[in-house]
């Protein structure tokens, strides 16, 4: 009778544990994942007669990954400043006066149907008490040049289906993978899209502040980002799933591939980046072992999504 009740506890414990992690997971997974479709200005600055509207989704800068539209207006004749030259690059300070930035395009693209500047800025910090972000601008509009600066906010990204890594490769570059898409997921096949960046170290010494190759990124061609996406809770048992496709680069130069979400929860996106030669630049092979009650191995290279 003392075995049977001993066993009994045993399973009355597992049991409750169970169960309070289930409740702890759902909780978790509760979380509401709003999806943004709106491009609203961020930020208006004024140079001359001339007003500067800087969009972003919802309306703001987060940590991670930003498609930025721009538009000039001459506020003399309320007309829109077409075709100038504009250039656009965020940095960071912190407290010391050390100044960084993230993968960002230097000069913008206008797309005349739809009258505005395109661009894209990666943004790996936040702004808080310790450092701020400020947007050096300048644009060339009828043989005159404006520079302006302007102090912005970049907020955390409380999507984790928009999360980044930044990481040292084998090959001593500084790389960068910032989530694009989806924003909110589904339980199916979702395309997977994400940008892929490398810093591009100064050559030369700085000039006249800010100099802009001193702070350069590119978009990083003809690599290929192996997937395995795996859930890493220990009740899941390093659950994954089938047709996933690694991603590739796209004319619009960044990756797309293809993750199967076959359930709602955390996930770990295992990642392996290659180069052209097929050579492993980070990242590491994970256990496709069912291993129940323990907590999933990672790659050396991942990043956590939620939804």
């Amino acid at each position: 009778m003392k075995e049977i009740s001993f066993f009994m506890t045993a399973i009355l414990v597992a049991v409750t544990s169970c169960t309070l992690d289930k409740t702890d997971y759902e909780d978790e997974i509760s979380t509401e994942v709003t999806e943004h479709f709106d491009y609203e200005t961020v930020v208006s600055i004024s140079e001359a007669q001339y007003q500067i509207d800087i969009a972003a989704l919802n309306g703001t800068f987060y940590k991670g990954y930003n498609e930025i539209r721009i538009q000039i207006t001459n506020t003399d004749n309320n007309t829109s400043v077409n075709n100038a030259e504009i250039t656009f690059l965020p940095l960071l300070t912190d407290t010391f006066g050390n100044t960084s930035s993230g993968p960002h395009q230097y000069q913008l693209d206008y797309l005349s149907a739809e009258d505005y500047y395109l661009g894209y800025t990666v943004f790996p910090e936040e702004t808080d008490a310790s450092q701020y972000w400020e947007v050096h601008l300048s644009f060339t509009n009828e043989d005159v040049t404006h520079n302006v600066t302007q102090i912005i906010t970049v907020e955390e990204q409380t999507n984790m289906n928009l999360n980044m890594t930044s990481f040292t490769g084998n090959d001593g570059e500084l790389y960068y993978i910032a989530l694009v898409a989806p924003q909110k997921p589904s339980i199916s096949e979702n395309e997977l899209v994400a940008g892929l960046y490398k810093y591009m170290t100064p050559t030369q010494e700085a000039g006249n502040f800010p100099d802009q190759s001193q702070f350069s990124f590119a978009k990083v061609e003809d690599y290929t980002i192996r997937l395995d996406p795996r859930m890493p809770e220990p009740s899941m048992g390093n659950h994954s799933s089938p047709n996933n496709e690694d991603l590739t680069p796209h004319s619009d130069g960044l990756y797309y591939g293809v993750v199967n979400y076959t359930m709602t929860g955390n996930w770990t996106l295992n990642l392996i980046l290659e180069n052209e030669f097929g050579e492993t630049l980070k990242g590491t092979e994970v256990s496709t072992e069912f291993t129940p009650g323990i907590e999933g191995t990672k790659s050396e290279l991942f990043i956590d999504i939620l939804f």
